[in-house]
């Protein structure tokens, strides 16, 4: 267990923000353990692309999921997770040198997507873009947050809406062999203070 962590617990504590039929998407303030199988399970899609770090384990869902300021959503089908998508600050990356390059790093106006995933049955029938635009918009809503960054295939940033620009060129990202690159998103700044948090699908 992660130092200065309360004792796991087994059931998660969640927040419904959006809902459809047997769809819904949660924000989580705790994971308990009884959801940490689903969750390192789901992960282990991105082993291929983003290499083995990416793969959950107990202890990062402890630092990702659980740890104070950080932003993680699950979509839930049935009452079954069926992918999440976990935004941090990136001063919680400090252990990463291109982290601490970062021009803003240490002013606490970046959060860092960290992972994104949505299980393969249920890719392309928009669950996951409805899991993301959730996501996005609370970001947008969260106070002296001016950025989004993150790590994609090379290429992949292109298709994002908004003022996007790529930072760095990183080859053999995580040991993948392929090219990545690291994006900075910036965030509307008319949307940082709206008050309205309901989100409908």
């Amino acid at each position: 267990m992660v130092e200065g962590y309360i004792k796991q617990e087994p059931n998660s504590i969640t927040k419904i923000i959006a809902r459809s039929g047997s769809f819904q998407i949660e924000l989580m303030n705790y994971v308990g353990t009884n959801d940490y199988a689903s969750l390192i399970k789901i992960s282990e899609s991105l082993v291929e692309k983003y290499g083995e770090n990416a793969k959950l384990t107990p202890n990062t869902i402890q630092t990702y999921f659980n740890r104070e300021d950080s932003i993680p959503f699950v979509a839930r089908f049935q009452n079954e997770i069926i992918g999440y998508i976990i935004g941090i600050p990136l001063e919680l990356l400090d252990r990463e040198p291109w982290a601490r390059l970062d021009i803003n790093f240490g002013e606490k106006n970046t959060i860092y997507t960290y992972a994104f995933v949505i299980q393969i049955p249920f890719k392309g029938n928009g669950y996951a873009k409805m899991l993301k635009k959730v996501y996005l918009n609370w970001v947008k809503k969260q106070e002296n947050i001016a950025y989004m960054t993150g790590h994609v295939m090379q290429g992949i940033s292109s298709k994002f809406k908004g003022e996007i620009k790529i930072i760095d060129l990183i080859n053999n990202w995580q040991g993948t062999g392929k090219i990545f690159e690291y994006y900075r998103r910036e965030i509307d700044p008319d949307n940082l203070y709206k008050k309205n948090l309901t989100t409908k699908i």
